[in-house]
């Protein structure tokens, strides 16, 4: 009697495990920063809107005044449902969204005619898109945003 030995069925299923295991893996960390990737593109989105609007209140702030009001669209990450301008002493410019996003004071922009007699002005996101008006007329002298 001769004893066959069937080593090899076993080091190919050995082997076929190992690599859906690695396969697996690989997915897994694919996907992670494929997320993380995009999380990144979504704050990249935030600080370019915060760093636009900031030049153009500024821009409007140093115009003499009186001109038509500047209306301009800015992109946005959808996860944030609305932009809004709120008189807090720190922050008078907060983002509502599913997520914490840090809002920014941007100066030179008028408050209480902003939000008149609201607590809050808030301009919602549509598809990506936040239109706003920047004006200042002659004898103002700061900035009054507006939908």
């Amino acid at each position: 009697m001769s004893f066959v030995k069937k080593r090899g069925q076993l080091d190919i299923s050995f082997g076929m495990i190992f690599s859906i295991i690695l396969i697996i893996i690989f997915l897994a960390f694919g996907f992670y920063g494929i997320k993380k990737f995009m999380d990144l593109q979504g704050s990249v989105q935030v600080e370019k809107f915060l760093d636009d609007f900031k030049n153009d209140v500024e821009k409007v702030y140093n115009s003499p005044g009186g001109d038509s009001p500047y209306i301009k669209s800015y992109s946005l990450p959808t996860k944030v449902i609305a932009v809004c301008f709120q008189d807090d002493e720190f922050e008078n410019l907060k983002f509502t969204s599913k997520n914490i996003i840090r809002g920014k004071m941007i100066e030179n922009i008028d408050i209480s005619k902003t939000i008149g007699n609201q607590d809050s002005l808030c301009i919602p996101n549509v598809k990506g898109k936040v239109s706003l008006k920047i004006a200042k007329d002659y004898e103002e002298t700061l900035v009054t945003i507006t939908k």
